[in-house]
């Protein structure tokens, strides 16, 4: 559930200010605020310092670490990590602008050194080059006379040595003069720049061994940036100041218990939320749906205090769309056994939450894998699968079904959530319609994709009737009768079409499963082609694992997708939430809030 939340406001004499937050931070219950967010200014010095860090962690996340490990601070060796990109992209740039200027200073000179033309000229030989037009260079006269090459203009570059007199040249050839830099030059500044970025590439790696200390730094950071925006943002004067936050309901009796027993005088106030106001949001799911918060976490996402708690939902839909797309025991056995026997290094690589996730979510795809009879792409010679996933139409048939039906039931379930939300209010009505509607929609789909029945002696047409009446009639009552079904009319087409679409969209968890299952008995054949054990052992190993990648990915890409979108946008989600954050400490120097 969404924890219900209470404003408080507390008041006190601006000479116990840091005795009052002193005593909030060692409560730790309260949200703080700003009261008047234009005075709400962050230090701009420690928004550096947290961006910084963010970005320093974001690169060395991907980089694993090697060599020695720095003795350095975290803000330092966050700012090397950004000294050192900056560094690497002008590097890049200048090599870019190096190879450009070599390929035009070989297409024309060729290895020719400059500085081998200088050490000739100290002993009194002169080279001279000329571009001449090929039909004429027999006419060039000189002590030496050698034919350098063609030149990309289509004339030829000829050199020339003359001790004691001046070339004698033919009508038509011009002097050419020298390259500012010769292809050794560029060669040898290239070189150096690879070589520094190499160094930095190994400092790279050094410094990734302190993205924990980085992260533990951007975390203080940020709770003192907090803080400091709250506390700029109070109202008061010389007398007296004011702070402003949230707290749960059900801490509000801690709270004015730790309040009354400060010994110096203090106000507090403690409200109601308004419907203008937006508190943060904290969510307590049931004990065994709380392994989605790693999802959440993940994604960064937060519902609003006034939207829908979809931790439950979430958690028992996730981890069934994913068994479905991997289709394969073995994989989920892999994503159960492999965190559970790296619990440690998992658990702090994703957290303990995700990792918890994954685990429930191995454990879903392999009781699917036994019921498809589905193991690394075999299946066991000993018994036959209850149900079948291959190629075969009647298989495809029926997982195309299977899907269609799990996605008309989450689909329904935000509607008919919605309106047990909105319930006594007629919209309420709208939304249990809309509910209706996708079940109808539900046979459409079924008729058009998998050649179903669709007619009169079916409920599917009496549950579009259904629906589209209270859909459109309720979706903007009012009294003005014309004017509500105009409103219903205007926004039914677009609606209508989106739920066409939301439903067939889980045709997904059919296809990607089935091109799964294909794909894993596919390197299995392509594996016992080989004679020798070892290398079909070694393939098996490598393909699987691929293939165990792409499920994985497919986990994000479409079983959070129809968690995230499709069933989301049906519940009228806009994650437009931020989470509660309680000031539980005061880590901010006592100069920086003033």
């Amino acid at each position: 559930m969404i924890v219900p939340m209470k404003k408080v406001y507390v008041a006190g004499r601006t000479s116990d200010r840091e005795r009052i937050l002193d005593r909030l931070a060692e409560l730790g219950v309260i949200h703080l605020v700003p009261v008047d967010p234009s005075k709400a200014v962050p230090d701009e010095v420690m928004v550096r310092r947290v961006e910084m860090l963010r970005q320093a962690i974001q690169f060395l996340s991907h980089l694993k670490p090697e060599g020695i490990r720095p003795q350095l601070p975290p803000t330092d060796a966050a700012q090397e990590v950004t000294d050192i990109q900056r560094r690497a992209a002008e590097g890049r740039n200048r090599l870019a602008a190096l190879y450009h200027q070599l390929e035009q200073v070989t297409s024309v000179w060729g290895e020719l050194a400059l500085t081998d033309l200088a050490r000739l000229g100290e002993v009194g030989v002169s080279v001279q080059f000329f571009e001449v037009p090929p039909r004429l260079v027999r006419e060039v006269e000189g002590d030496c006379v050698y034919v350098a090459g063609d030149l990309p203009s289509g004339r030829t570059l000829v050199a020339v040595v003359c001790r004691d007199r001046e070339p004698r040249l033919p009508e038509g050839a011009q002097p050419m003069p020298l390259p500012a830099r010769d292809a050794p030059t560029i060669r040898a500044e290239a070189k150096q720049i690879e070589e520094a970025l190499r160094q930095d590439n190994r400092r790279l790696a050094e410094l990734a061994y302190l993205v924990p200390e980085m992260e533990r730094e951007l975390a203080e950071l940020e709770e003192q940036l907090a803080e400091t925006v709250a506390i700029r943002g109070g109202v008061g004067d010389e007398d007296l100041f004011a702070l402003q936050g949230w707290v749960p309901a059900e801490k509000v009796p801690a709270l004015e218990r730790g309040l009354a027993q400060v010994p110096y005088p203090i106000g507090y106030q403690i409200l109601d939320p308004a419907p203008e106001d937006n508190p943060p949001t904290l969510i307590r799911p049931p004990r065994w749906a709380r392994p989605i918060e790693g999802l959440f976490q993940m994604l960064g996402t937060t519902p609003g205090y006034r939207e829908f708690d979809v931790s439950v939902p979430f958690m028992i839909a996730l981890p069934l769309f994913t068994a479905l797309l991997i289709s394969d025991g073995g994989y989920g056995a892999i994503l159960l056994l492999g965190p559970a026997l790296a619990y440690r290094k998992v658990a702090r690589a994703l957290g303990a939450p995700f990792t918890h996730l994954l685990m429930i979510v191995g454990a879903v795809s392999t009781v699917w894998g036994i019921v498809t009879n589905t193991f690394f792409g075999t299946a066991l010679p000993f018994y036959e699968p209850l149900i079948s996933v291959s190629l075969a139409e009647e298989s495809r048939i029926f997982m195309m079904r299977l899907s269609f039906t799990i996605g008309a039931i989450h689909l329904s379930l935000a509607q008919f959530w919605q309106g047990v939300r909105y319930w006594p209010d007629l919209e309420a009505l709208a939304k249990f319609g809309w509910g209706i509607f996708i079940w109808g929609m539900y046979g459409v789909v079924n008729f058009f994709v998998v050649k179903g029945r669709f007619d009169w002696y079916t409920p599917w047409p009496y549950l579009l009737c259904l629906g589209a009446f209270l859909a459109i009639t309720f979706a903007h009552p009012s009294r003005n009768i014309l004017k509500t079904l105009l409103y219903g009319l205007a926004s039914f087409p677009l609606s209508m079409l989106s739920a066409f679409s939301d439903v067939i969209s889980y045709v997904r968890l059919m296809a990607v499963g089935l091109a799964s299952s294909v794909l894993g008995a596919s390197f299995n054949d392509m594996a016992m082609q080989f004679g020798n054990i070892w290398l079909a052992a070694i393939v098996l190993t490598l393909a699987h694992g691929l293939n165990l990648g792409l499920c994985l990915i497919a986990m994000f890409a479409h079983g959070v997708r129809l968690n995230m979108l499709e069933f989301s946008n049906n519940l009228g989600m806009q994650w437009t939430g931020y989470p509660y954050r309680p000031f539980a400490r005061r880590t901010v120097p006592r100069g920086m809030a003033a």
